[in-house]
């Protein structure tokens, strides 16, 4: 089957050309395309969260030949979150490839934390399938690259820093509002807005209350540059 030229740029993006491009056409299609003759992402994201968990875990162990597990689990937690993987994808501009249905696509899909993480989990899984746990390897440490070395850093919680920060200048805790929700009530979407006592804010969208709070605090600390 003939491919076309964005899945062709896709694919020079990531790294890794596949010799059977199906396989990267189901990593692409999501639920809402989904049909019996056109299977969507969802098993491949299974498959590739376990693929990229693997990968990262050896690669911080070689990074760190002394950390103990206490230290290690932070780093590993930040560089396989969905957040993560939905960066790389905005990286490699996934998005643009993201095979959507109509109600997706006019809502945002192309931009969503959890599509794009999935997607970009489905990914890992395809090029596994294609060529093996090393071609897969290549391409993650490729597309993931300085972020295992900054992992350290962003490893601490964002919640207790910036809780930290406002009580370091007198401040009551942040506030956390959930300002939306959106989507099914099998994959909703939560806006949270986090605010300190006077007056900054800040917004994130994640797929959990949790993930949203994180985010927002990592953004507000951002702002803040603390």
């Amino acid at each position: 089957m003939t491919q076309s030229r964005e899945l062709q740029d896709f694919q020079d993006r990531i790294g890794h050309r596949f010799g059977d491009p199906d396989r990267l056409r189901r990593a692409l299609t999501h639920t809402s395309l989904a049909s019996a003759t056109r299977p969507s992402n969802q098993r491949l994201e299974f498959l590739g969260d376990r693929v990229l968990n693997l990968v990262i875990a050896e690669a911080l162990l070689k990074h760190d030949r002394s950390a103990d597990e206490g230290t290690l689990a932070p780093r590993y937690n930040v560089l396989v979150r969905k957040e993560t993987c939905a960066d790389v994808a905005r990286d490699v501009d996934l998005g643009a490839v993201l095979r959507l249905g109509r109600g997706e696509m006019t809502t945002g899909g192309r931009r969503k934390n959890a599509i794009l993480g999935d997607a970009m989990e489905a990914v890992i899984a395809a090029v596994y399938l294609d060529a093996g746990i090393e071609a897969a390897r290549t391409m993650i440490l490729r597309l993931w690259g300085d972020r295992l070395t900054r992992a350290e850093a962003q490893a601490r919680d964002a919640k207790t820093a910036l809780q930290e920060w406002a009580q370091a200048r007198r401040m009551g805790p942040p506030r956390y509002e959930e300002v939306s929700r959106s989507g099914p009530d099998h994959a909703p979407t939560f806006r949270i807005r986090a605010q300190l006592d006077d007056g900054r804010t800040a917004e994130a969208e994640a797929s959990s209350k949790r993930q949203a709070e994180q985010a927002a605090a990592k953004s507000l600390l951002e702002a803040l540059d603390a």
